[in-house]
């Protein structure tokens, strides 16, 4: 069967102002979206630019904005969408694009490199030559973390950042920061939770529960932000 896809383009090089072109591939419905622009680059129009790799929904490379929602190319399949109609692909929002669907994802990574205390012993320092033991129980609370794959799905979704607060820190940031702070054998907590009460840090979050919705590993990212609050809150009362 055909199927319609309407991309967004954009060369710097050459254009002064985005466009879209549409382009027709044969689909079945079990096949992924990232297949059909596999077969667009192959077959039609070899300069149509977007970023993939594992192709298996691990490494979070080809986050894109599709029908408005932010999704892996990889994840979703044809069937996933009203393919009698166009299905609309676009970069993830919020990032400036480098070319077609590709983003600049250094804003991204500068977010998360900065819930970093600068001078601090992250891990207890008796701990450092001995197992770091912890509990099953202890572990579980940051265990939803762990699953994060930095695809920038989350920072695509987000009002805050699409149009209130373009500094804020990010879904991404804050939930790896409270993999840290619910760990126990981090020394550093107070630290961590100072960075998060810097402007456009943690309080910046409006649960909107955008991130939540779109997040192509389950991860309960509203919850994990609204723990954090709430173990920040906790520490400032005592």
């Amino acid at each position: 069967m055909k199927v319609t896809l309407k991309v967004y383009r954009f060369n710097p090089e050459t254009d002064k102002e985005p466009h879209y072109d549409t382009f027709n591939v044969e689909a079945e419905p079990t096949d992924r979206v990232l297949d059909c622009l596999n077969k667009i680059r192959w077959q039609q129009d070899t300069t149509l630019s977007f970023r993939m790799s594992c192709a298996h929904g691990i490494c979070g490379s080809d986050g894109l904005t599709i029908n408005s929602q932010s999704a892996l190319a990889c994840q979703k399949l044809v069937k996933d969408y009203d393919y009698t109609k166009k299905i609309l692909i676009e970069p993830l929002r919020y990032f400036d694009v480098v070319k077609d669907l590709i983003v600049d994802f250094k804003p991204f990574f500068e977010r998360i490199k900065s819930i970093n205390p600068q001078e601090t012993q992250s891990i207890a320092k008796d701990n450092i030559e001995k197992e770091r033991n912890q509990t099953i129980k202890e572990r579980s609370q940051f265990d939803d973390a762990l699953k994060c794959i930095l695809c920038g799905c989350c920072y695509g979704a987000c009002p805050v950042m699409i149009g209130e607060d373009r500094e804020f820190i990010g879904p991404a940031a804050i939930l790896r920061e409270q993999r840290y702070l619910f760990d126990s054998r981090i020394a550093d907590a107070q630290e961590r939770m100072q960075i998060m009460q810097k402007p456009h840090g943690v309080w910046g979050c409006k649960s909107y529960y955008k991130c939540t919705v779109v997040c192509p590993k389950n991860i309960k990212v509203t919850e994990a932000i609204l723990k954090t609050k709430k173990k920040i809150t906790q520490e400032q009362t005592k």
